[in-house]
């Protein structure tokens, strides 16, 4: 067994067990406007409509049902203003900002490397036919 299975093996959660509750965390910080509203929170504190322009093509619905399930997770804090009309604004709570710190790393490794990408798209089509 390698170093790294064994570390793995003495963690309390497993993400690649069925049932085990890291797994929707995983998910809510992994999928699309998950990974992107984190990213953009990480610059600081941002208001609904704010982090909505910041995440292009999210719709509000969507935008909405990622920040509860981040909020639930621990990783987003929602802070209600009580004014009129009212303002919300979202910022990282300390263990998102550890989580966005890590997403941001791999956004910025596909970024530099998306020349790389698209050269082997077009070899793979060409090879292969289009999708």
């Amino acid at each position: 067994m390698t170093a790294t299975a064994q570390d793995h093996d003495d963690l309390a959660y497993n993400v690649f067990a069925k049932a085990c509750p890291s797994r929707a965390t995983l998910e809510h910080v992994t999928g699309r406007w998950g990974g992107l509203t984190l990213g953009a929170l990480y610059e600081g504190s941002l208001r609904f409509n704010e982090l909505r322009r910041r995440v292009d093509g999210v719709s509000e619905k969507m935008l909405s049902q990622t920040l509860h399930a981040l909020e639930r997770d621990g990783l987003v804090f929602r802070e209600a203003q009580p004014t009129n009309p009212p303002r919300v604004d979202y910022e990282l709570t300390p263990l998102g900002r550890q989580v966005a710190e890590r997403l941001l790393a791999l956004i910025h490794c596909v970024e530099g490397a998306m020349d790389d990408v698209l050269a082997a798209r077009a070899r793979y089509d060409e090879t292969r036919g289009a999708l």
